[in-house]
């Protein structure tokens, strides 16, 4: 699903990004400081070119601990320069600043009481160059960043959430549906050509058809997850069976994705009037992260001018509380849509989801823009700081806009005389 701008009028800058890993930078902001005492040893690495996992097992192996020991607040793209901060159980600060690895740079060390866990981080900052554009665009830049400073950025989930071919929410639709053979069938099959290499295509293609020993001789040997199931499969002939092979964490990743969807979805149908409360509505405190229902519309949509408050959308869940009134029925006509409901999370032993309330729209700021030219050519560099949890590439596609978009949008603009990240973005 292609999601809608919140600033449609205002011409974008196109160009494209993360054509360099060092085009895009982004630290993570601690939730709290290392108090300098305790057993956990708290550090802030720099990676290029790395994922956060490959980079914990790289710290594990050199440090010779546990990489269930090495605790960390988000997870970061591999093609950016990423900051963000560890906790390490069972070495010391002095081990961990002699580490010298591919990729990863220690900033600084020291201790801590508490292992540090998914979600301690208040935000990121962002520093992104667009290139192959216009650097006099960087006044269109400008003017929506303004925009988005007063109004909000639609909180969307970016599409890197649902995984590289798009699934994810499918494949988590199907885990609680307790569909076994369509959760085979996506992970499995389903081959597409441009996006799928030759033997991945070949694997693809034979699993359609009913032939898995012809699918696991094509299968990659890096495609572990998928040779997995289909071992599991081919020796028990039993869908379920396979699926059980999937780790726990990998079937939560794709519940989440269908969670992320659902939120998409009904964030789209409200674009027009993201930033404003309705009777009914369930509202999110900024400064607390505490949610109320709206009752008195007039006092609390003074207070949703003044950004203390926003609308929410559901992350489903079966004890997620739901709204009352029009925005209810914008919800349920999501769930709808895709045959779900709330009480369909509440599966004893297998996807317990509790669920919770996201707001629509976060400010960014902080926010600085300029343009230059380097040796790779022209580039507009857009910085701004988001709260934990929201994505960067939202925030670009206001910016920057789709090519086809920025056609029609040039169009307009001379007419009147008068542009994605569990889990983060990078």
């Amino acid at each position: 699903m292609k999601l809608p701008y919140s600033t449609p009028d205002l011409p974008g800058v196109g160009g494209t990004i993360k054509t360099r890993d060092e085009d895009f930078f982004v630290q993570e902001i601690p939730l709290y400081e290392a108090s300098g005492e305790g057993e956990h040893v708290y550090c802030e690495i720099q990676k290029v070119g790395i994922t956060t996992f490959a980079a914990i097992h790289s710290i594990a192996d050199a440090l010779g601990v546990s990489s269930r020991d090495i605790g960390y607040a988000g997870m970061k793209d591999a093609h950016a320069v990423t900051r963000q901060t560890l906790s390490i159980w069972g070495t010391t600060p002095e081990a961990v600043m002699d580490l010298k690895l591919p990729g990863i740079t220690v900033q600084w060390a020291s201790r801590h009481v508490n292992k540090l866990r998914l979600g301690h981080l208040v935000g990121n900052r962002f520093a992104i160059k667009i290139r192959d554009v216009e650097p006099t665009h960087v006044v269109r830049a400008k003017a929506i960043m303004k925009v988005l400073e007063t109004r909000g950025v639609p909180n969307f989930f970016g599409e890197q959430r649902f995984g590289r071919r798009g699934n994810n929410d499918k494949i988590g639709a199907a885990l609680i549906r307790n569909d076994n053979i369509e959760i085979l069938r996506l992970l499995l099959g389903d081959p597409r050509e441009g996006l799928d290499d030759p033997k991945t295509l070949h694997a693809r293609a034979a699993f359609e058809k009913r032939d898995n020993e012809t699918a696991m001789k094509f299968w990659p040997r890096n495609a572990g997850m998928e040779r997995r199931v289909l071992a599991r499969l081919m020796k028990t002939h039993k869908p379920s069976a396979a699926v059980r092979s999937i780790d726990e964490k990998i079937r939560r990743l794709w519940v989440s994705a269908l969670q992320s969807k659902l939120f998409n979805d009904v964030l789209a149908a409200r674009i027009n009037s993201f930033d404003k409360v309705e009777l009914g509505d369930l509202a999110w405190k900024h400064e607390t992260g505490s949610v109320f229902r709206v009752e008195d519309l007039p006092a609390e949509t003074t207070r949703a001018a003044a950004f203390e408050i926003s609308p929410t959308g559901p992350l489903i869940g079966y004890r997620m509380t739901l709204p009352e009134g029009h925005p209810l029925e914008v919800e349920q006509s999501v769930f709808t849509t895709l045959g779900l409901a709330p009480d369909a999370f509440r599966q004893p032993g297998q996807h317990r989801i509790k669920g919770a309330r996201r707001p629509l729209r976060v400010r960014p700021t902080d926010t600085e823009l300029s343009a230059g030219v380097d040796d790779d050519g022209a580039y507009i560099t857009v910085a701004f700081t988001l709260p934990a949890g929201s994505f960067a590439t939202v925030v670009l596609g206001e910016v920057m806009k789709a090519k086809s978009d920025e056609a029609q949008d040039d169009t307009t603009a001379d007419e009147d005389t008068a542009d994605l990240p569990e889990t983060d973005d990078a």
